[in-house]
């Protein structure tokens, strides 16, 4: 991923540095715990923890040679080491280390990502309570339907979010796991024990049955979920566009001390940040797509995955870490208007109380058939013709011998829509 949408501590878990501190994390382990099963002499471990090393550059020249990048790695790291060395990588393949540092990489890149997750709830927590009577119109198919307020709105997404973290956190658990399993994932070399061992040294369970690699539908279901989160932030960054646009501006992003909208109209206020949210949204449902197809592969193994998960893994986890930090910051600094909401909600002259008019003509003895009837035939003449819906309704005779001028003010009452939020919201907010 470019530097542009990559933030430092997510760049550093996917560096060829650490990658390569991994890769010996994972040697360093297995010789320890093969080790304390009598099978490598003490010595060796302490040769290692001690001596073993690499440089990049030493690795890269061995590569141009093997064309293979563990014997590379491994071939530097024994040079650092010395006769011990030949303790080294001893009774593993390759994959049982590169996907058990995968598995270690996305831990760490797991972690960060829970953490964004939760400040974005914390912000939007914050933000749903601040706005919670705060009264705006809700609007269905883009066109006004009935009142709602804005909090609700920032309450559906933490909500939502809430959703987005259980997922995330099984999915991150289901991909805590290695294998030390050998060529086929048959422990030709070594034992299931063995496995459990240099796994429980690196804080990773090991895959119940694995062939040479681990099987890819727990990265599928991983990057998916990634696909999932990034989709209910593409949602909010959308609302929030729609919301600024000039004709509603009822909400809209902070815009700087010198910030520029366009070069050639000074006027203009642009939401960058939520068009950047939606198109980066786009890049990580699209690796979706490549974990999903990953998960095929030849009998017990082939390479098809690796070459792109080189790719997806280390974009998508950095994506969503930079796309959480990105939304978080948006709803914190988001600017809110709600006198232009409540001027918005009003601007139908009462169309949007159509809804509770009905009922309440129902609950006075009118048919519904009838009350509907009535009631649209007032909203279309108001609608077509500019004119002020409550003001045809209190004129409608038809209507004044079911419900008094009091009774129909009621019906067009905002409170009376309104009177459930805070029971919604303590519903909500009871459940963390």
């Amino acid at each position: 991923m470019i530097a542009r949408y990559t933030r430092p501590a997510m760049a550093a878990i996917w560096s060829e540095q650490r990658k390569y501190e991994n890769w010996l994390r994972v040697e360093i382990a297995a010789t320890t715990a093969l080790a304390r099963a009598g099978i490598v002499p003490l010595s060796a471990v302490e040769s290692l923890q001690q001596r073993a090393s690499f440089t990049i550059e030493r690795i890269h020249e061995i590569e141009a040679e093997t064309r293979h990048d563990v014997l590379a790695f491994t071939t530097a790291v024994a040079e650092s080491v010395g006769e011990d060395s030949r303790w080294l990588h001893y009774g593993l393949t390759s994959t049982d280390v590169v996907d058990t540092a995968q598995g270690l990489a996305l831990v760490q890149a797991s972690a960060l990502i829970r953490e964004g997750i939760v400040r974005f709830r914390d912000v939007l927590r914050k933000r749903a309570v601040e706005f919670q009577h705060t009264p705006t119109i809700g609007r269905t198919h883009g066109v006004h339907a009935e009142p709602t307020t804005f909090g609700m709105k920032l309450l559906l997404w933490y909500a939502e979010m809430g959703r987005n973290l259980k997922r995330f956190d099984a999915a991150a658990e289901d991909l805590r796991v290695g294998k030390i399993s050998g060529a086929v994932g048959a422990f030709g070399k070594l034992k299931p024990s063995h496995e459990a061992a240099i796994l429980a040294e690196l804080g990773l369970q090991p895959a119940l049955i694995s062939t040479q690699v681990l099987q890819r539908d727990r990265h599928a279901a991983y990057i998916a979920t990634l696909a999932v989160l990034a989709s209910t932030l593409d949602k909010i960054a959308l609302e929030i566009r729609h919301l600024q646009r000039t004709e509603v501006r009822e909400a809209e992003e902070f815009f700087s001390v010198g910030q520029k909208g366009s070069s050639a109209m000074p006027h203009k206020r642009n939401p960058i940040t939520s068009e950047n949210i939606c198109g980066l949204a786009r890049v990580v449902r699209g690796n979706a797509q490549v974990a999903l197809e990953n998960v095929a592969l030849w009998h017990e193994r082939d390479i098809s995955h690796s070459s792109a998960e080189r790719v997806i893994l280390p974009d998508t986890t950095i994506l969503a870490d930079y796309l959480l930090d990105r939304a978080a910051t948006l709803i914190e600094r988001l600017l809110v208007y709600p006198a232009r909401m409540l001027k918005n909600l009003e601007s139908t002259n009462g169309l949007v109380f159509s809804g509770q008019l009905l009922i309440d003509l129902a609950a006075a003895g009118m048919s519904r058939e009838d009350a509907y009837r009535l009631v649209q035939g007032h909203a279309m003449n108001a609608w077509t013709n500019d004119l002020n819906f409550r003001a045809l309704i209190e004129s409608d005779p038809e209507i004044n011998q079911r419900m008094s001028l009091e009774n129909i003010a009621a019906a067009f009452d905002v409170r009376r829509q309104l009177t459930n939020i805070d029971e919604v919201f303590a519903r909500v907010l009871a459940e963390g």
